[in-house]
C-alpha cells in the first residue's frame, strides 16, 4: 500500500495530535509500509488561499493510486475539491472536529462546521481517535457508523514519578496556550487557594500569542505569578524530568479528542484532576483522580484542595492511576491497528 498523510506543516510541531501522526508514520514504516507526507502550508484548521492552494497542489502531485490520508486540521482546505476526495476514496484522521474548538469566534466555527459536515460523508473512511470523537462524527456530522473506525493513541513503558519530594504539591499542565485547554480556569481556581502550598508548571506550545499573553497578564492579577511557570514547549528528556518531579497532573480542558497529557500522566503513576471536556473523562477512572464538569470554576476549585490538603488521598490515587495506566494502549500496536482500518477503507 502506498499511502500519503496529508497535514499541515510543520510536521515535527510538538502537540498531542502531531506525536500521534508521527508515532503512527514510524509504525507504518516499521511494518513495511510506504508512507510519504506531505505538509500542508497555509493557515489551519480555516484555510486562507494558501491552505487551499496547498491542498489543489497535494492532490495534482500526488498519483492517482495513492491512498490518501488527511488529517483532520487540514481537512478544511480540502473543501473545495469534495467531490475528487471522493472519487480518490480518501481518508482522514479526526483527533477532533476543528468546528468544537472552543475559544474560536462563532463565525470562524460555523464556517468550519459546514465544511467538516459537508466532507465528513464523502470519506471513505473517518479514523477517530477515541470511541466519543466517533460517536460525535455520526451524531453532528450525519457519517455513516460503518464508515468510522477507532484508532485510540498509545503510551511508552514509563517509570513510575517520584514526585517533587515537597515541600507543598508540584501540579504539571501540559496543553498548548489555546483557549481550549482551560488554563485562565485552572489559574483562578488554583489562585482560591493561597492557604495550600503548590506550585504550577505549564507546558505547551503558544498557539495564540493574545491568549498567551493573557494567562501571563491573569496570573499577575491573581497575585500568583511567583507560583506559576510557563515552561514553553517541552518534549523529550526535559519533558520526561517535569513529569518524574510532578505531584499531581492537572488540566482544565474544554474538549479532547483523546487527552494523551492525561494519559501520559496515568502511566507515570500521576494522581489527574481534569475537566470532563470530551474523550479526556473516559481515560481516567474515578479513582485514579477528580474530574469536573468543564469551566465549572467551584467544582475545580473544591476538587483541587481535596488533592493538595490530603496527602493520603493522593497516594491512593497514585496508586490507582499507575494501575490504569499500565492498562492503556501502547504505542507497538497502534500502527497495526491503523493498518486495519486502511485495509477496510480499501476494500470497501
Amino acid at each position: 500500500m502506498s499511502l500519503a498523510l496529508l497535514v499541515p506543516g510543520p510536521f515535527d510541531m510538538v502537540s498531542g495530535g502531531y506525536i500521534y501522526d508521527r508515532r503512527m508514520v514510524q509504525g507504518l514504516t516499521a511494518l513495511g509500509q510506504e508512507v510519504r507526507v506531505v505538509e500542508l502550508a497555509g493557515r489551519h484548521p480555516l484555510p486562507d488561499e494558501a491552505a487551499t492552494a496547498a491542498a489543489r497542489a497535494a492532490l495534482d502531485n500526488l498519483p492517482e493510486g495513492t491512498r490518501l490520508l488527511i488529517d483532520g486540521l487540514g481537512l478544511p482546505g480540502f473543501a473545495p475539491f469534495a467531490a475528487e476526495l471522493e472519487a480518490r476514496r480518501a481518508m482522514a484522521l479526526i483527533h477532533h472536529p476543528t468546528a468544537l474548538e472552543h475559544g474560536a469566534p462563532e463565525t470562524d466555527r460555523a464556517a468550519l462546521r459546514e465544511m467538516e459536515a459537508a466532507l465528513f460523508p464523502r470519506l471513505a473512511r473517518l479514523i477517530a481517535t477515541s470511541p466519543l470523537t466517533a460517536q460525535r462524527l455520526a451524531a453532528d456530522f450525519g457519517v455513516d457508523k460503518a464508515r468510522i473506525g477507532v484508532v485510540e493513541p498509545g503510551t511508552d513503558p514509563a517509570p513510575r514519578a517520584r514526585g517533587s519530594g515537597g515541600p507543598g504539591v508540584a501540579i504539571l499542565s501540559v496543553g498548548a496556550l489555546t483557549p481550549r485547554k482551560g488554563h485562565d480556569l485552572l489559574l483562578q481556581a488554583l489562585a482560591r487557594l493561597p492557604d495550600l502550598e503548590w506550585r504550577l508548571t505549564v507546558v505547551g506550545a503558544v498557539r495564540d500569542k493574545v491568549h498567551a499573553h493573557g494567562l501571563r497578564a491573569l496570573a499577575e492579577e491573581l497575585g500568583i505569578a511567583q507560583r506559576v511557570t510557563f515552561a514553553g514547549e517541552v518534549d523529550g528528556v526535559a519533558l520526561e524530568a517535569l513529569y518524574a518531579g510532578a505531584d499531581l497532573f492537572a488540566l482544565a480542558t474544554y474538549w479532547e479528542g483523546y487527552g494523551m497529557a492525561a494519559a501520559e500522566a496515568l502511566a507515570r503513576g500521576l494522581p489527574v484532576a481534569v475537566t470532563a471536556g470530551g474523550a479526556i473523562a473516559e481515560i481516567v477512572p474515578v479513582e485514579a483522580g477528580v474530574v469536573c464538569p468543564p469551566g465549572d470554576l467551584v467544582s475545580l476549585t473544591k476538587a483541587l484542595r481535596r488533592c493538595l490538603f490530603d496527602h493520603a488521598l493522593r497516594a491512593e490515587m497514585a496508586e490507582a492511576a499507575w494501575q490504569a495506566g499500565q492498562r492503556l494502549p501502547r504505542w507497538t500496536d497502534r500502527a497495526e491497528a491503523l493498518l486495519v482500518e486502511l485495509r477496510q477503507a480499501a476494500q470497501a
